[in-house]
């Protein structure tokens, strides 16, 4: 989980009011630049088909009208089982996430294993952002259709509590998948590049819409799986409309996640449709290498993991050095390269001069095709071949299965949880 900053959000309590619609509870933008922590964790799961007529479709995606269901919070504790702990999805700043069931045609809740399942975001009653990132979900998600965006499906707000539901995502997070230790087998490098290309998707359709939204918060836990392994983007609650009227960018409070927030963004609070492109770019760079955007545990000039490994990135020879050895070579260097490339020009300082996401796309979909030469194929199936003996051979309780990167960790272990904290 890593840490996230931003201006404190001046919540007044609503108690049991209802806003009469989310998009009256919005707030205004402020100058103020203060760090105050956004967990790292998603605390969201998603989509279902939203009953709704369109108004107008740009790219594969569409701008819909709104009829999400409004839920009851006894409803909600129906279909959770009451928020038992062990339907518990996930946990972020904006509170917990759990999984329950509904009927597939009404959505009204149902037993358990009945219907399909879904994800209850529950906001966290001491968090301060709660209302502010509630309201900015519904009005964003309710709003947009497209393949690789959650659906939200409905929502609630009682008793001082602001709640969604979505479809649930059965392989959760990429942040899962990429570095916790009881991750199910890594991800392979067609995968992966699967993965990038959906995000970037999704990406790429918020930017061009026609009031374009800056997502602002893009990050491996706020991307989110599906049975075959289809991304989606999820957890809209920082997400901002974008520069008009000519304007190069909007200003705004400085939120977002250590890491991967882009510099401009952090030093002035000018908010870019390009800051989500280094974003991006630093998703990129943890899915080749396999490693956390920042991660305490390492050593201090290797915790921020794009000022370690930008050096790296600009010959194959080197890139080899940082490449996630889960992959076990099994991918083509050429393409691992050409990967970098489009990192390095995501990352540029200046975001004028970083691609659209339009052009990720493309250049991602131009990687896709690369395959292993005849000769990776065969170093790829004899390491793999003598790994696996190794294994089977050597059993070491305290040592990992994984070759060891060239990170160094401080208490051996690689991508540990940050602790949130306020500045």
């Amino acid at each position: 989980m890593g840490n996230c900053f931003g201006a404190p959000v001046n919540n007044h309590s609503p108690g049991t009011t209802k806003p009469s619609s989310p998009a009256e509870t919005s707030g205004g933008s402020s100058k103020k630049h203060e760090w105050t922590p956004r967990s790292n964790s998603s605390a969201s799961q998603n989509g279902n088909v939203v009953h709704a007529t369109m108004e107008e479709k740009p790219q594969t995606g569409r701008v819909i009208t709104p009829n999400l269901k409004l839920y009851s919070l006894a409803e909600l504790k129906t279909a959770t089982r009451n928020f038992r702990p062990d339907t518990v999805l996930g946990e972020g700043g904006f509170g917990r996430v759990f999984k329950g069931w509904v009927d597939e045609h009404t959505y009204a809740p149902s037993k358990v294993g009945v219907g399909m399942a879904v994800a209850v975001k529950k906001s966290n009653p001491d968090s301060c952002q709660g209302l502010q990132e509630w309201t900015a979900e519904v009005k964003f998600l309710g709003k947009f259709s497209h393949p690789n965006l959650v659906k939200l499906l409905g929502y609630c707000w009682e008793d001082r509590q602001y709640l969604l539901v979505y479809e649930h995502m059965q392989k959760g997070s990429l942040e899962n998948h990429l570095f916790k230790k009881a991750a199910p087998d890594p991800i392979p490098w067609d995968v992966r590049l699967k993965i990038a290309i959906g995000a970037a998707r999704g990406l790429a359709f918020l930017h061009t819409s026609e009031k374009s939204v800056i997502y602002r918060d893009f990050k491996s836990s706020n991307i989110l799986l599906d049975g075959d392994f289809n991304a989606k983007l999820s957890d809209f609650g920082l997400a901002k409309l974008g520069p008009v009227n000519g304007d190069s960018h909007v200003t705004t409070r400085v939120m977002g996640t250590y890491g991967y927030a882009a510099p401009e963004y952090v030093a002035t609070g000018h908010l870019y449709i390009k800051s989500d492109v280094y974003g991006f770019g630093v998703v990129l760079l943890e899915m080749l290498t396999g490693l956390r955007a920042h991660d305490t545990e390492r050593l201090t000039y290797q915790q921020n993991l794009v000022e370690w490994a930008k050096p790296y990135l600009y010959a194959k020879k080197k890139l080899k050095k940082i490449m996630d050895s889960r992959l076990r070579e099994n991918y083509p260097l050429e393409g691992a390269f050409q990967a970098a490339q489009l990192i390095l020009k995501c990352l540029e300082a200046d975001p004028k001069h970083r691609p659209s996401m339009a052009e990720v796309l493309k250049e991602l979909e131009v990687i896709s095709a690369i395959k292993m030469t005849a000769k990776e194929t065969k170093a790829s199936a004899k390491q793999g071949t003598s790994r696996r003996h190794e294994e089977h051979s050597t059993r070491q309780p305290h040592h990992s299965s994984h070759p060891r990167s060239p990170i160094h960790h401080k208490h051996g272990v690689n991508g540990a949880a940050l602790r949130t904290y306020h500045h």
